[in-house]
Parts: C-alpha cells; structure tokens; sequence
C-alpha cells in the first residue's frame, strides 16, 4: 500500500537507495519472524530425531546423514528469522565466538 502511495504521490522509487528499496521489500513484522522460528526450530528437531531413528534401518547410515543435517541447518537457520542473517553472522565472527564458529563449521563439514 505504501508503494502504490508514492508512486501515486509522484516520489519515485530510485529517489531512495538500493539498499533501501531491499530492506523496505523484506521486512517482517516480530509475528511472522517469530511463526517462522518456530516452524523452522521443530522441523530442525523433527528431521534430526528422524535421522537418528533411521539409524537403525540397513543402510540407514545415508539417511542419517541426511536428516540430521537438514535438521542442523534448519536450526540454525531459524535464528535467521529473529535477528537477521547479516546480524547473526556478525555475532558468529566477533572476537569472543569465531573460535567455537570455526570449530562447529569445521566439525560440521569435515570429511575424513
């Protein structure tokens, strides 16, 4: 609605910069970050529990791999919705975390 007011207003969209045209087009408000935290938390839980119970099934070693990593990365990817991707990974590389980042990615990602 806001858009359809300044165009009709006659304030033109490249008056303002790029990174405000982004950030004004992907807001969200604190209700829809916080449904969306929580929908990407269980089924982060979901799919790592499900993997560990495939664990069991003959060759459930690949499934295993498989959910519970998308569960990881489900989890940590709800987060985003509450602060922010830019804002969480600048708190995931201040000086009193990047040694625990760099060992999770690491741990995480290591192919031995």
């Amino acid at each position: 609605m806001e858009k359809l007011r300044r165009v009709l207003s006659g304030q033109d969209d490249e008056e303002q910069g790029l990174t405000a045209q982004v950030l004004d087009a992907s807001s969200l408000s604190f209700n829809t970050r916080l449904k969306w935290f929580i929908i990407c938390f269980v089924a982060g839980i979901f799919f790592s529990i499900l993997g560990t119970g495939l664990l069991w099934l003959p060759g459930g070693v690949k499934l295993f791999a498989v959910f519970y990593t998308l569960g990881n990365l489900a989890a940590l990817a709800s987060t985003c919705f509450l602060m922010g991707p830019v804002k969480q990974l600048k708190k995931m590389f201040e000086k009193t975390r990047v040694l625990a980042t760099v060992i999770m990615l690491v741990s995480k990602y290591w192919q031995f």
